[in-house]
């Protein structure tokens, strides 16, 4: 019996895969197919140069910053909103306002960063303002569920001979909880950071500013070296960026 339900498993995971390649129309034989393979290959060989001015490395230098100034910015924002919205969510104060936190939290984090960035445009104008926003509204919605369900598993003890010797709401959190939490917290700030500053990279397709932008501008124009420098610079950035956030979880968190 069990032989025949994992058969049947197969048989259904085999027809969904045939039907979508059926259904999209997908026909990857074209892709190898006449001299498909040769002009993708002098595309990619367009790549190989990229562009060192020094007029260009300035403007690449400029929104590697832009982009770094934003995925920074939106991760912070993203962390004090998340955290004031994890404490009703995590059911501090009271099932009314955990039941409501919830699903603001789940709304936020369901929407992705790039329809968010498409909505701050229209909003709040061209440029990285709209990225910014676009970053702290929705990972304020993921680090919210997260510190919330850091919050749940914390030990209430220590908060709770606090409030026993006098103390209030507030300073039984800041001394009772918060010590045992923050590298829980900063632990996941840091990633989300990381996934930040990737996204931030690519904000700049729907106008939201920073290297997205630059190399937006240079494929349409069909500008390939300039955006062989742009895919540089991202790369070297997101680099960067991980070795920081490792190190700092290194230092600050694990130890």
């Amino acid at each position: 019996m069990k032989r025949l339900g994992n058969g049947l498993l197969v048989l259904a995971i085999t027809a969904a895969v045939i039907g979508s390649f059926i259904y999209l129309g997908l026909d990857l034989l074209s892709l190898v197919s006449g001299d498909s393979l040769g002009q993708m290959g002098s595309y990619a060989l367009r790549f190989m140069s990229p562009d060192f001015s020094s007029e260009h490395l300035q403007a690449t230098a400029r929104g590697a910053m832009e982009t770094l100034a934003m995925s920074a910015l939106g991760t912070l924002l993203a962390a004090v909103l998340g955290l004031f919205l994890a404490l009703p969510a995590a059911g501090r104060l009271g099932w009314p306002l955990q039941s409501v936190t919830r699903l603001l939290l789940n709304a936020l984090r369901a929407i992705p960063e790039l329809v968010w960035a498409v909505l701050m445009v229209l909003a709040a104008g061209l440029g990285p303002n709209a990225g910014t926003l676009a970053l702290a509204l929705h990972t304020a919605g993921v680090l919210g569920r997260l510190f919330a369900e850091a919050l749940e598993n914390t030990p209430q003890e220590p908060a709770a001979a606090i409030r026993l010797q006098g103390g209030g709401a507030w300073m039984a959190f800041c001394y009772g909880t918060l010590p045992s939490l923050w590298p829980q917290l900063l632990a996941y700030t840091l990633y989300r950071w990381e996934n930040n500053i990737r996204m931030a990279a690519i904000m700049g397709f729907v106008g939201a500013g920073g290297l997205g932008q630059m190399l937006y501008v240079s494929l349409s124009l069909f500008q390939e070296a300039q955006a062989s420098t742009v895919i540089l610079a991202m790369l070297l950035l997101v680099l960067a960026v991980d070795a920081f956030s490792g190190w700092t979880r290194q230092r600050w968190v694990r130890n």
